[in-house]
């Protein structure tokens, strides 16, 4: 007889990984500290600072505490700080940045070079040279999937071109990536933003404002896309992790109210334009049913009245 058992599954103390990726300018430190304080409520958050200090320039906004992590970037000096943070009894920690540990000092891209090195720079040896810093990234985000604490991880993206041709013409265009947007390609392993919770592309044009990666349909109601990710964002997203019931679809349900309140067609018809394009945005076809449905029967019931009258 086997000793494997099964249990009722329930969610409660989930822990998350959430990913903010972007440029300069993009908001992703200030979006981090935003959501990590909105997750952590009243108590003290974690930054694991590998940008010389800058997580520290926003001590006068937010109550956490920040332990610097200096080069060598190896795989493991990121797992050792995140668990030491974890260990310490932090519910959410932020590691900023993240990208370090793939092109930074020491980081997968070093350890490849100096592993080509040792073989001897042939270049039979270059599939061979990836097995160590592929092995030590795969073991780091192992130990992610098991700290207790939220983690907030925050990379650098840059922006790339390629050559494609057109009409016989070679033509310069922003590169098209599964993780990228506009050419802004995340500065990691390219697996990593589809291995967290949920992952964001923040660009300078609009901060903060949530592009996403990877959005599963149970967490599209915690990060709203027509708002920037802010305190209210991480209080959603720490409920939910909690166990709590999130509040679905009120964006539906406040349309719906718009027109039924409505007095006049224009009007109707003002309020319908509205929730017609926000269900489009969503992709969300009930809902665009359920507001076709109500704006008919709201219309009839301004017509009616409109006969009454007369």
């Amino acid at each position: 007889m086997s000793s494997f058992t099964f249990r009722p599954a329930t969610r409660t103390n989930v822990s998350l990984l959430i990913g903010l990726i972007g440029s300069s300018g993009s908001g992703k430190t200030y979006t981090a500290m935003r959501l990590a304080s909105g997750m952590a409520g009243s108590k003290r958050f974690c930054v694991i600072d590998t940008e010389s200090g800058r997580a520290s320039h926003y001590a006068d906004q937010f109550a956490f505490d920040v332990g610097e992590l200096h080069a060598p970037f190896r795989p493991n000096a990121y797992s050792d700080a995140i668990q030491a943070a974890d260990a310490a009894g932090y519910g959410v920690i932020v590691v900023d940045s993240m990208s370090h540990e793939y092109a930074g000092d020491g980081g997968i891209l070093d350890m490849q070079e100096e592993e080509f090195v040792r073989m001897g720079s042939r270049e039979s040896s270059k599939v061979a040279s990836w097995i160590k810093p592929k092995g030590e990234h795969k073991r780091m985000m192992q130990k992610l999937l098991q700290v207790r604490a939220h983690l907030i991880l925050c990379f650098r993206a840059e922006q790339k071109i390629e050559m494609i041709r057109e009409d016989g013409k070679m033509k310069i265009v922003p590169k098209q990536s599964l993780t990228g947007l506009d050419g802004w390609i995340p500065i990691t392993e390219k697996s990593v933003p589809f291995e967290l919770t949920a992952s964001f592309l923040l660009t300078p044009d609009r901060p903060g404002m949530p592009h996403p990666i990877k959005l599963q349909e149970q967490h599209r109601e915690l990060f709203p896309l027509d708002q920037p990710i802010s305190e209210e964002s991480g209080q959603r997203v720490a409920d939910w992790a909690a166990g709590g019931v999130v509040k679905r679809h009120e964006w539906r349900q406040k349309h719906m109210l718009d027109m039924s309140w409505c007095k006049t067609l224009p009007e109707l018809e003002k309020a319908f334009k509205a929730a017609q394009a926000d269900a489009k945005e969503r992709q969300d076809g009930e809902a665009l049913a359920m507001f076709v449905a109500e704006k008919d029967r709201q219309k009839s019931v301004i017509q009616d009245s409109s006969k009454e009258k007369l």
